[in-house]
């Protein structure tokens, strides 16, 4: 890695970790915005719903239109970050009886992000070819300690309108660092001619349906993890008779972990294969869903202890996925089928976000993620054909 490429690293990976603070700069005080604004449980989990939902409608639409392939990546993402911040500062001045309002504005929110993060993986592809895996690794650490940011914000004592209105300041500064002092990379591809063919083309691609496979069975359980950890937390908690002051600041650890987990699964993705530490991550995250019922009620130790090697394991296939499309996709489609491909993941963690709660209402917090094992399991075999097929000499320089 050269001098030129460690900078671009650092700027790319702190853009997107900056910008990232948007997604549950809503989700890290819905117990503040449910009690003062008198808000249901279907419609605090609304609030992040909306984000999902607006991110696979934006993800969608780049990749149908094929936008990210046709608009220079830094000026997606940069343009995204501005209005995702404007869109999260206005929930500011609501309060009680805006929750349609709320629910619309981190839709936008959502669809904002969605040209922020397949637009930073594409920047960040075009920057290196060698390491790609570590690179893109090093990316979605990032974008994981961000997600977490506002949890970190909260639980150093801010009330919610100052973690909504840092996570909207972090999301301009994101966008300000890409915009001025980032340029594009000696890999990146060249900007194509809208064409309605080019999702077509993707799809085509057995390689592209493989790693996306192991993507949806890897967003099965992510985002319903993160945004559930802090309610079964506070749950098992209560059953144990300790106290939850805990929760805020072990849910940031909890999620931030995987930032750790995927810098080094990237690492160790292009030196011993992509298929196979996905394969690996998949299969220890899936085990610490299953065994999340024998320790609720447990001592908080006990219970964050489980959920620490969960948060690592959980995100650190997420960038090999990302990885696996821009070596097995045409260069000229890039972009769009990194788009699809998260559009495809995102729409379906509306099932499992939605789904948790469900369960624990139905069965207890304590039954309540064990099915997102299924997830995992479903990876596991798309990883395993992958590593059969033709396409497994593309990946890792020919590590599959």
């Amino acid at each position: 890695m050269n001098t030129d490429q460690r900078r671009a690293l650092v700027l790319i990976a702190g853009s997107q970790l900056l910008a990232l603070t948007l997604w549950f700069s809503a989700s890290a005080v819905a117990p503040q915005l449910e009690e003062l604004w008198d808000l249901s449980s279907g419609q605090t989990a609304g609030l992040t719903l909306a984000v999902q939902v607006g991110f696979v409608v934006g993800a969608l639409g780049l990749a149908v239109s094929n936008l990210a392939d046709s608009i220079a990546s830094r000026t997606l993402f940069s343009v995204a970050a501005v209005v995702g911040a404007a869109a999260n500062l206005a929930l500011i001045g609501l309060g009680e009886g805006d929750y349609l309002l709320a629910f619309l504005l981190r839709f936008v929110t959502g669809a904002a992000l969605a040209g922020v993060y397949p637009a930073g993986l594409k920047v960040m592809a075009g920057w290196f070819r060698e390491g790609r895996g570590l690179a893109l690794g090093v990316l979605v650490g990032a974008l994981t300690v961000g997600s977490a940011g506002p949890h970190l914000i909260r639980g150093l004592g801010f009330e919610w309108r100052g973690v909504v209105a840092g996570a909207s300041l972090l999301a301009l500064i994101a966008a300000m660092l890409m915009w001025t002092l980032l340029e594009d990379g000696p890999f990146e591809t060249a900007r194509q001619q809208f064409s309605v063919r080019q999702i077509g083309a993707v799809v085509g691609n057995r390689g592209f349906r493989l790693s996306t496979y192991g993507y949806l069975g890897h967003m099965w359980e992510l985002y319903a993890m993160w945004t559930w950890t802090a309610a079964f937390l506070a749950a098992s908690a209560e059953e144990a008779g300790t106290g939850d002051g805990f929760v805020s600041t072990a849910t940031f650890f909890i999620i931030a972990i995987g930032g750790v987990g995927a810098w080094l699964f990237g690492r160790w993705a292009d030196r011993y294969g992509r298929t196979r530490l996905a394969g690996l991550s998949l299969l220890m995250s899936g085990l610490a869903g299953l065994l999340t019922p024998l320790v609720f009620g447990l001592s908080p130790v006990v219970v964050v202890a489980l959920f620490v090697v969960w948060g690592f394991a959980v995100v650190a296939d997420s960038a090999q996925f990302s990885t696996m499309v821009t070596e097995t996709s045409d260069e000229a489609t890039r972009g769009t089928a990194l788009a699809l491909q998260t559009a495809l993941g995102f729409l379906l963690t509306l099932v499992t976000i939605r789904g948790v709660p469900i369960l624990a209402d139905a069965w207890g917090w304590q039954w309540a993620f064990p099915l997102l094992a299924l997830g995992p399991a479903a990876g596991i075999a798309a990883m395993v054909a992958l590593k059969r097929s033709p396409y497994a000499a593309s990946l890792a320089g020919g590590r599959g």
